[in-house]
């Protein structure tokens, strides 16, 4: 008669734990590497608005826009009349064309008194930038873009402000001074036309046009001498 087998069955090894968490890992790393490679982004449009909060959010500041050469006036003129067609006013501030007096005289010493573009090429604005005003300045005739980084409308600095826009507070009995025109520049040649020193030649050293004078270098008994003269007395060569 056969004896029935009493082997005691915990004699039987357990599986090793480490290869039953490892066998788990392949078979995850396995699964993972059969999932298809997540698309590239999108490329970015230079030409899209930039990303902005909502417009309670905005502040309003003030931009440079480049705008066409010799159009600033008709240009900002354009701008204005857009923003209040499309009802737009309560995003948009002062639009500005920097300038400044200047006094200019003619042939026979009349004084005239014209506006100068400190920036020709230039305009400035005090806006809330969103979509709606990006598009409306955009697709303004003669406006090409904001200045700014990577297409990012940059507003101005405080110092650039002051110096542009802003003007000095002037007491009522004191007038705002104004500038000489003067069609020189240091460097340029020039030669004098009246008195002491007529038909000498030199070379502009200093432009002094808060007073409408220039320092013109001129060669005297084989000297330098500076000569301080009014503009009106010289003529370009």
């Amino acid at each position: 008669m056969n004896q029935a087998d009493t082997s005691d069955d915990s004699q039987i090894p357990e599986p090793d734990e480490a290869l039953v968490i490892d066998s788990a890992n392949d078979g995850s790393e396995s699964a993972d590497a059969s999932k298809p490679a997540p698309p590239p982004p999108a490329p970015v449009d230079p030409n899209a608005p930039p990303a902005v909060e909502a417009d309670g959010d905005v502040p309003m500041n003030w931009y440079i826009l480049k705008v066409a050469f010799n159009r600033e006036d008709s240009i900002a003129d354009a701008l204005r009349k857009r923003v209040k067609m499309e009802d737009m006013s309560e995003h948009f501030g002062e639009i500005v064309v920097p300038s400044e007096d200047v006094a200019t005289f003619n042939r026979d010493g009349k004084r005239r008194v014209t506006k100068r573009k400190l920036l020709p090429g230039y305009i400035m604005v005090y806006m809330r930038i969103n979509d709606d005003t990006w598009f409306l300045v955009r697709e303004t005739g003669g406006i090409s873009d904001f200045t700014g980084a990577a297409g990012k409308p940059m507003p101005m600095e405080a110092t650039d402000i002051e110096r542009f826009i802003n003007k000095p507070e002037i007491d009522d009995e004191e007038e705002a001074p104004i500038k000489i025109g003067i069609p020189f520049k240091v460097g340029d040649r020039v030669r004098v036309k009246e008195g002491n020193f007529e038909n000498q030649e030199g070379d502009v050293d200093t432009v002094d046009e808060a007073n409408g004078r220039i320092t013109v270098i001129i060669n005297i008994f084989g000297r330098s001498v500076p000569m301080e003269l009014d503009h009106w007395q010289v003529e370009p060569l």
